[in-house]
């Protein structure tokens, strides 16, 4: 150590530890909050209306009430919503006192809209009767009751929501406690809790993702705070660790023979902390990034066009009513229709109430049918000036292509393009349609949040028990290390008042 740093060094040992003493105070409250928030967030998560459970409360659509022409139904938005092909748009049943199939409209800027494929009709607002009576026809539950009209609660906080608030809460009076809400815009069955899942969140998501409602009402404030918090943890871990491994003797250990200084909670802090340091360093970080911190792991704006070229819509109205209508008994009947495009082929997709889904072509009638290399052709229009340079039936999930907590396709499509951010793309081969990407940056990302945080490896995945192991022996190593360091700043903090109260009894008692 040179003469600068031998001066220096006394200073520099002083801010480690008064640095870590007292951002670990708070610090390791908020380290033990996210470990066993994280432990309960393996198995429910946030509350959401899952496609299977959407499906299965829609009733069989009635394609011969269907008789507003796709083209019709977009001719009645309002004209900023048509300049552009829309992102879906889907035929499905509304149900209520008066069931009928409508169109399910979301346009190029991300608007929801709702039009009647009966009578070309925009629905106005959806009043506490109206969604009582749509909530009664999705769940068969006689007792469905109107709790209230909110603009959100804590199971409804997501931006994504807000194209539909205000939302009906309705109540099913239901053994599990279930809970609907139904958008007073569209009367669209938008989200759904249980008395399980409201309970567990609140020592889940909720705290985890520091979800409370007010904070999460203001999306720059909740992103702000979430950040600052992180940042404050991750100083703390770090000057733990090098502290942590300044004060361990590992070959000329100390007199009582250990290897930490330390007793009590201080030792169980010590150990702890050095073995767990690191998970705990990874997961405060990778955390950290999920929330895009500068944004460095933006992804730029879809190409909108480039996707139009690829699907061809828009150039011919799409064929209304199909050649050849739909049909099915009990679950097999279809419950949605989904109008896509490919190669400026019209199809058809539709799902049952098991959310089973099977294309045909809107014009014939056949079961769709897309080569390879009709695929590999029409891709070219995604990725402008670039080639592809590998297309890949892929039948099973790899590192970047997988399902941990969601649904992915397989077997799909896999193509590599030559351009600069070396993209991938992923292509549903049944219907032809861009089912996920991927490029350089998100592929990064990939490693150092999902990866890093949620030790989503498919080799553990695919076999679990061994993630939910692994997950849980780390888990219990920091939340030992987080919970030792609470005890030890509790009792300092306990402890500075009374040296505070001796110190000024002993001025008074002097001369």
């Amino acid at each position: 150590m040179t003469p600068a740093w031998r001066r220096a060094w006394p200073r520099i040992r002083h801010g480690l530890y008064w640095t870590h003493r007292w951002l670990g105070i708070g610090g390791c409250l908020l380290f033990v909050m996210w470990f066993v928030s994280g432990v309960v967030m393996m198995y429910v998560g946030y509350p959401n209306l899952t496609d299977a459970e959407r499906l299965a409360g829609l009733g069989p659509l009635r394609f011969s009430q269907a008789t507003v022409s796709p083209t019709a139904a977009l001719d009645a938005l309002p004209p900023a919503a048509r300049t552009q092909p829309p992102r879906r748009m889907v035929l499905e049943m509304q149900g209520g006192t008066d069931p009928q199939p409508v169109w399910r409209i979301v346009d190029a800027h991300g608007g929801r809209h709702t039009v009647s494929a009966r009578d070309g009709r925009v629905p106005g607002p959806v009043d506490a009767a109206q969604a009582e009576a749509i909530a009664r026809a999705f769940s068969g539950r006689s007792g469905a009751r109107w709790a209230e009209t909110l603009e959100r609660d804590q199971w409804t906080v997501p931006q994504s929501l807000n194209p539909l608030r205000p939302l009906h809460r309705i109540e099913l009076g239901d053994a599990a406690g279930t809970e609907l809400y139904v958008s007073s815009r569209n009367g669209e069955v938008v989200r759904d809790t249980n008395r399980s899942e409201r309970f567990w969140n609140w020592l889940g998501s909720v705290p985890h993702w520091i979800y409370f409602t007010p904070l999460r009402a203001d999306p720059p404030l909740w992103h702000e705070v979430v950040v600052w918090l992180s940042a404050a943890c991750i100083v703390s871990a770090v000057t733990g660790i090098v502290i942590g491994i300044l004060r361990v003797r590992l070959r000329r250990r100390f007199r009582n023979g250990a290897v930490t200084p330390y007793t009590g909670w201080m030792a169980w802090h010590h150990i702890a902390g050095l073995i767990g340091g690191f998970f705990v360093l990874t997961w405060i970080i990778s955390g950290w990034l999920s929330m895009n911190p500068n944004g460095w792991f933006q992804r730029g704006p879809g190409d909108a066009a480039a996707m139009a070229r690829y699907s061809g819509a828009g150039i011919s109205p799409f064929p209304w009513p199909p050649a050849s209508l739909p049909h099915g008994e009990g679950a097999a009947a279809p419950r949605e229709a989904v109008l896509l495009w490919f190669d400026g082929r019209p199809l058809l997709q539709l799902r049952d109430a098991q959310a089973r889904a099977w294309v045909v072509d809107a014009a014939s009638g056949a079961p769709a049918s897309i080569a390879r290399d009709d695929i590999v052709r029409a891709a070219s229009a995604l990725r402008p000036g670039a080639r592809v340079t590998e297309a890949v039936l892929q039948t099973r999930e790899d590192f970047h292509w997988y399902g941990h907590h969601r649904e992915r396709i397989v077997p799909v499509w896999r193509l590599q393009f030559d351009d600069a951010a070396r993209s991938r793309v992923y292509i549903d081969p049944a219907s032809g349609q861009v089912a996920g990407s991927n490029d350089s940056n998100s592929r990064l990302r990939r490693w150092l949040f999902n990866a890093a945080h949620s030790l989503d490896f498919p080799w553990l995945i695919q076999h679990r028990p061994a993630w939910d192991v692994v997950m849980w022996l780390l888990s219990a190593v920091g939340a030992v290390a987080s919970a030792s360091g609470v005890v030890i700043g509790w009792r300092r903090l306990r402890r500075k008042p009374r040296r505070a109260a001796a110190s000024k009894g002993l001025a008074q008692a002097g001369p």
